[in-house]
């Protein structure tokens, strides 16, 4: 990837960032993700939390692969970034502070 990519793409994401931040509660960041994503794209993003959850839950693949149809790359995919920069713990612990999980 070139720099001026690479550049262009730190800057998208740093303005998606700042769009979620500016939202004042559930009912706009719901509003902004139906404008964002497509439905498939916000399926997808909801099933990969949902998978998040049930493997910090300790389910088994098969399990989590049943009650979300997930497949198993993604399952595996998922949990690689469990381990990762720490976003999806970070996030499944407020949720259950929050009692939203």
């Amino acid at each position: 990837m070139s720099g001026m990519k690479a550049l262009r793409i730190a800057e998208d994401k740093e303005l998606l960032v700042s769009a979620f931040l500016v939202l004042v509660n559930e009912k706009e960041c719901s509003v902004f993700l139906d404008d964002l994503c497509t439905k498939n794209e916000l399926e997808i993003l909801s099933q990969r939390l949902r998978v998040a959850s049930m493997l910090v839950e300790n389910e088994t693949y098969n399990r989590i692969a049943e009650i979300t149809g997930a497949s198993t790359a993604t399952i595996s995919r998922v949990k690689r970034f469990l381990n990762g920069s720490g976003g999806y713990k970070m996030v499944l612990e407020r949720l259950r502070e929050k009692s939203d999980l």
